[in-house]
């Protein structure tokens, strides 16, 4: 019997988890998504190509691996459909490869068009949302009236989608938005054509059985546990479990089948939309941090805000997680800075503390450390990295009691430093 390994991300999301997940494919027979859907950007970057992929597992690029959308995602027919189309220049063939979960949640137009109103209505308190129409399908999914994969076959598809449909024009209509999707409901149901294409089935069965069979396989999470909706930084989340607990709910495994959990972070932190930044550095030095590492959203294109590593809120995602292995990413950006700041602590109302806080306020500060610098100009075996930064992976190991095994150097699948065991 096999052992389903977890791969997933530690801050608040960008991490480098498509990366991660690619370089890893090889050793898996499966590579499955739990949560998210197309607010999640994994970009892959080999042969010189950059790739991104929104709700494909990451895995799709080997052409002798299974790909499973899990129940757990919420998939837009639209965008799926131009990400098939996007592979087209590679040579694989999805359609062999790739397989759905019926259970999965479908975006509708509207969603999008609710996404857009309720962040509206928020004013400025808005969340910062991707506007996928990712909040409002799980909130159809929770409210237990949303329209699933498996239910595109079925002889009362339309008129169960017409019915949905006129639950969020009503709804619009009290936002005062203007309710006009004509064009985007003939790109839906013309990208339902080629989601029918594709395997659609029960792919709890599909994974149990293949663990029985002694498949080995790899969960890979959208987002970062920062974003998780129960213990991320709330209201500022995602609508998903974005940590470990997630793959079993989205993927239909039991606990006892969970065997390695990687976690991901950079060597310093980034966040897209609102919501609160301990480290953020917010001058001249962020937006140079911005700029070397190339910081803009992978699906919404927005500048990352940037600042440096924060180690209670990583020492927190690998508690919630029960991380095994820390794989760690863009020290290369750190690369030729006289000095690297990492935070300790937080001050909370004049006191000092090491965790996450319930809510955050303009009393809470990020109490930072400086280290030494480094250069990676070079080729470097992981016992040959420069001092500084093993010394700066000694702390993170120290302080999260978890080993770091992996180390990117780099955007392409070559850029990649694995620790000796």
């Amino acid at each position: 019997m096999s052992k389903v390994d977890v791969l997933l991300g530690l801050q608040w999301g960008d991490e480098g988890k498509g990366k991660a997940v690619d370089f890893l494919a090889p050793n898996y027979d499966i590579v499955a998504r739990f949560q998210g859907g197309p607010n999640a950007g994994h970009t892959l970057e080999f042969k010189g190509k950059k790739h991104v992929l929104h709700q494909i597992p990451s895995g799709i690029f080997h052409p002798n691996i299974t790909n499973i959308i899990g129940n757990g995602v919420v998939i837009d027919p639209i965008i799926f459909r131009k990400e098939i189309n996007a592979l087209q220049p590679f040579d694989i063939n999805p359609i062999q490869t790739l397989v759905l979960s019926n259970k999965a949640q479908l975006i509708i137009p509207t969603h999008s068009l609710l996404d857009k109103g309720l962040e509206q209505e928020k004013g400025t308190n808005k969340i910062g949302s991707t506007l996928r129409g990712i909040g409002p399908a799980y909130q159809d999914k929770v409210g237990r009236y949303g329209l699933r994969v498996g239910d595109i076959t079925e002889a009362d598809f339309k008129a169960k989608y017409n019915k949905l449909t006129s639950q969020h024009v009503a709804m619009l209509q009290r936002l005062g938005v203007a309710v006009d999707f004509t064009a985007q409901e003939s790109e839906f149901f013309e990208s339902l054509e080629i989601l029918k294409r594709f395997k659609i089935q029960s792919t709890e069965y599909l994974i149990n059985n293949a663990i029985l069979n002694g498949k080995s396989i790899l969960a890979e999470g959208a987002q970062g546990t920062l974003l998780d909706v129960e213990f991320g930084s709330y209201p500022y989340v995602t609508s998903s479990n974005t940590t470990a607990a997630g793959a079993c709910t989205g993927l239909g495994i039991a606990p006892n089948k969970i065997k390695n959990i990687f976690g991901i972070f950079k060597a310093y932190c980034t966040r897209v939309g609102s919501g609160p930044f301990p480290t953020e550095l917010e001058d001249e030095q962020g937006n140079e941090l911005r700029r070397l590492g190339n910081e803009s959203g992978a699906t919404t294109g927005r500048p990352r805000r940037c600042g440096w590593l924060d180690l209670p809120a990583l020492n927190y995602a690998c508690m919630l997680n029960g991380v095994t292995q820390l794989f760690m990413t863009k020290a290369d950006v750190l690369s030729d800075m006289q000095r690297v700041k990492v935070c300790y602590d937080y001050e909370i109302n004049g006191k000092t503390t090491k965790e996450f806080p319930f809510q955050y306020s303009r009393m809470h500060t990020a109490k930072c450390r400086s280290i030494g610098g480094w250069s990676l100009a070079g080729k470097f075996t992981f016992d040959s990295l420069p001092e500084n930064l093993l010394r700066f992976i000694s702390e993170i190991e120290h302080y999260t009691r978890v080993p770091v095994q992996m180390i990117s150097t780099g955007p392409d699948r070559e850029d990649t430093i694995i620790k000796p065991n």
